[in-house]
């Protein structure tokens, strides 16, 4: 923690644009959308006209009276606006609140309540089709990105209003306010100051100079409004790499951009990767130029890690993995080569960065930790979150004498490396990892796009498949990729844009086993299934 914590000013969030802009004022950003609030910037632009962008969106968010220490909610439909207002908010002091597009009204009417009469960044769009009417008794004020609404004031109607200097508030205060997945139920609102921020750009920029001394294109799909994206910009803004920022994931929208702009890094979510391996097999090689692949939120599986790596043509390519938490960020790293094959342990998520992260493994039942009998992962870092808004009480649970409780079980070996096994509350008593039983499935499956373990209410382990294309699985197949593996229920076989999902795009398992036991997807009844139970 000394190294994340030695003069450590803050991420200065407002001013990130700018004082990058003073070091490569030609540097780029090319976007694949428009954004809803200058619809003129076009989707390539300088840093230093993003940087003014912010300063012009920070002067009108004054003119409408936001002020230091003031809480602006930011919901609206899905861009890297939202980003971007948020730097505008911490511009002038205020603390912006991240809010997924993906979480329905109701949850986001609540998450505003409690943030206690915020001004509210949205939409026409959202108001006319997920938000309450109520949202405007809970705000101060409800300001438009796009279109019109009664009783809300435009952003637009605000332009041209003076410039105003930059608010330099203390690294100790409030910056930023994101959102926890919703996992295991709604959202907590997590707070983050400019110094946890500082700290978690720290590692994960000190990791990542040796592996690219030169200058490189970074390709970006990130949800905008998880603090990975804050880090993530920060260090590709400072080294001076060019920026293309994706919101769409789709595959084939995909290909065509890194076909053209040939990224030398890849920035995404694990479920990112695994619908982009099929640009492996591209004949205009889209993943030829890529040196570093980067992902964090979850552990990902060594069936995808092999298929990227053996589609790009740089010299001794790399996979790193970083293991964190939206409330701690990152804690351990791993890095995957071409080296590894599929037996590679997919749970193996790393070490701890030396000097700035610790981790500890805490018996469950007082026995000693083991793979079998795995224990709570624990990690203490400056980059922890300083409370939950609102909720000091439930946060503080989860805080002993430092150590943050991930809510995750596993096991470490002797060389120290943290193995991944399962949530705590996903965990099936005697299965082993399911985690690990999915890796293995995705091995020896290749028509698989998904599989997600899940508990029944009697507590067996139910497979819910999907494959690509939503092809029917192959029975067959299936049997023999169980093979070796503990006893599971048939297969329940879904449509992959039908999973919920977080913001991050990590499957909501608690939700998924819910709509499972209320009888939701269509169970395979292949009589070759039904006569053995597998």
């Amino acid at each position: 923690m000394i190294l994340q914590r030695i003069g450590n000013k803050g991420i200065r969030l407002g001013t990130l644009f700018e004082r990058a802009a003073r070091k490569h004022p030609t540097n780029v950003v090319i976007l694949d959308h428009d954004l809803d609030v200058a619809p003129e910037l076009g989707r390539r632009a300088t840093v230093a006209e993003v940087a003014d962008l912010i300063d012009d969106l920070a002067s009108r968010l004054w003119a409408a009276q936001v002020r230091p220490s003031r809480r602006v909610v930011i919901y609206k439909s899905d861009g890297f606006d939202i980003t971007l207002l948020a730097c505008a908010a911490v511009r002038i002091g205020a603390v912006p609140v991240l809010l997924s597009p993906k979480l329905d009204g109701e949850t986001v009417a609540e998450l505003v309540r409690r943030t206690e009469q915020p001004y509210l960044l949205t939409d026409q769009n959202k108001l006319e089709t997920e938000l309450p009417a109520s949202v405007f008794e809970e705000a101060e004020q409800v300001l438009l990105t796009s279109g019109s609404y009664k009783e809300a004031t435009e952003l637009a109607s605000l332009a041209g209003c003076p410039r105003v200097p930059a608010v330099t508030m203390p690294p100790e205060h409030p910056t930023l306010i994101t959102h926890t997945s919703g996992t295991t139920g709604t959202p907590k609102l997590a707070v983050h100051t400019g110094a946890t921020l500082e700290a978690r750009y720290r590692p994960q920029a000190a990791i990542t100079r040796p592996l690219l001394p030169g200058r490189e294109t970074i390709a970006m799909h990130v949800s905008f409004v998880h603090s990975r994206l804050i880090t993530a910009l920060a260090i590709s803004l400072f080294r001076g790499y060019p920026i293309v920022v994706l919101a769409d994931s789709d595959p084939r929208k995909a290909a065509d951009l890194f076909a053209q702009l040939r990224p030398g890094i890849l920035e995404a979510h694990p479920n990112s990767f695994m619908e982009w391996e099929e640009l492996a097999d591209d004949p205009r090689g889209p993943l030829a130029n890529v040196k570093l692949f980067s992902s964090t939120f979850d552990a990902i599986h060594p069936r995808t890690v092999q298929r990227l790596l053996a589609a790009t043509k740089r010299t001794a390519p790399i996979f790193g993995q970083l293991y964190g938490q939206s409330e701690i960020g990152p804690a351990v790293a791993r890095s995957f080569s071409k080296r590894r094959g599929l037996d590679a342990d997919g749970r193996c998520v790393g070490m701890p960065f030396p000097g700035m992260t610790d981790v500890r493994v805490v018996s469950r039942n007082g026995l000693p930790v083991s793979e079998s009998n795995p224990g709570f992962i624990e990690v203490r870092s400056d980059g922890r979150i300083v409370t939950y808004l609102g909720e000091q009480e439930r946060y503080d649970k989860q805080v002993n004498d430092g150590w943050w409780r991930m809510g995750d079980v596993g096991y470490r070996t002797r060389w120290g490396c943290v193995h991944l096994l399962d949530r705590e509350v996903d965990l099936i008593e005697g299965f082993g990892s399911t985690l690990a039983a999915e890796d293995t499935l995705f091995t020896r499956l290749e028509e698989l796009a998904e599989v997600i373990i899940i508990p029944d209410e009697n507590g067996r382990a139910v497979p819910v498949v999907c494959t690509r294309d939503d092809k029917p699985l192959d029975a067959a197949a299936w049997k023999a990729a169980t093979v070796g593996l503990p006893p599971m229920a048939d297969p329940v076989q879904w449509r992959q844009s039908d999973l919920p999902q977080t913001a991050t795009t990590k499957i909501k398992r608690l939700e998924l086993a819910r709509l499972i036991a209320a009888g939701a997807g269509a169970q395979l009844t292949d009589p070759q299934l039904s006569e053995e139970k597998i």
